[in-house]
């Protein structure tokens, strides 16, 4: 217990200097946190949900929180754990032991903080809620105080810095959680839960945080158009000539005309010259 007075303040510190929180609804926890039994119950989002409620809960009289027995596995999570209040539960084997002794110490006047879901959801909607929250307060005849744990990010997930929100509802009285008729047990529980999922929904619509824009595109910068450059002239084709056509195999080879040579200038018929007559 000492180490719980000690741990308490300085997880506080170092929790508001990485997160921004804000409670809504103290009042209502107050209301049971007189000595009487108390169970809150809570949905559960983060692994450091209890955490973050159990600082703002701040009460020197430490909370029992049930938690899974693999968190314990590691010897300085089970050691921190067990100083802020965890007690190790076997889930899978319905332990009947750790139930039934944290029955008793509620009766006692100790406050129960508990998720109902029995796990963390991965879309951040609540999940289905199981018994073990109704059976202890109904064991103990505790009151029931719902809590939501919002987170202020896109996703609504847990992230470093971003701002949470811890809302706590009106306590559902415990004579409302009571099983009066055994025969109809199943149909107890199921309304008892239908109530507590219908007081947790309602706590997120009244304290929801606004939906954050999405980011805007940045417009393109449109770039100048490169200067078109002038179309080279096309320079005519030269005709080149035709070349002849060539044969086809087999077939003869036609003759090429000669090309007519000028005829050659007729020459003069010389005339026989009459014999020089004799010379007289």
């Amino acid at each position: 217990m000492l180490l719980y007075w000690i741990l308490l303040p300085i997880v506080w510190v170092l929790a508001h200097i990485l997160w921004r929180f804000e409670v809504i609804g103290r009042e209502h926890l107050k209301s049971v946190q007189d000595g009487r039994p108390y169970v809150i119950a809570a949905n559960h989002i983060a692994n450091l949900d209890p955490v973050f409620i159990l600082i703002e809960v701040f009460s020197w009289r430490r909370l029992h929180i049930p938690a899974k027995e693999e968190l314990f596995k590691n010897p300085l999570a089970g050691w921190f754990l067990r100083c802020m209040g965890a007690v190790s539960i076997d889930r899978g084997k319905g332990d009947t032991v750790t139930l039934e002794r944290l029955t008793e110490e509620c009766k006692n006047g100790t406050g129960v903080l508990i998720f109902p879901e029995g796990t963390r959801t991965k879309t951040g909607k609540l999940g289905v809620l199981k018994s073990g929250a109704f059976v202890i307060a109904g064991a103990a005849g505790a009151d029931m105080v719902p809590c939501r744990i919002i987170y202020g990010s896109k996703d609504g997930k847990m992230h470093l810095f971003c701002k949470i929100r811890i809302v706590f509802g009106e306590p559902i009285p415990a004579a409302e959680l009571q099983v009066t008729d055994t025969t109809h047990k199943i149909a107890a529980l199921r309304r008892m839960k239908n109530r507590l999922r219908d007081d947790l929904e309602q706590l997120l619509a009244e304290n929801a945080f606004p939906a954050l824009p999405a980011a805007e595109e940045k417009p393109a910068i449109e770039q100048p158009a490169a200067p078109e450059e002038p179309a080279a002239e096309e320079k005519p084709a030269i005709e080149q000539p035709a070349a002849p056509e060539q044969p086809a195999a087999g077939q003869p080879v036609p003759e090429q005309p000669v090309p007519e040579q000028p005829a050659a200038p007729e020459q003069q018929e010389t005339t026989a010259l009459p014999e020089r007559e004799e010379k007289l």
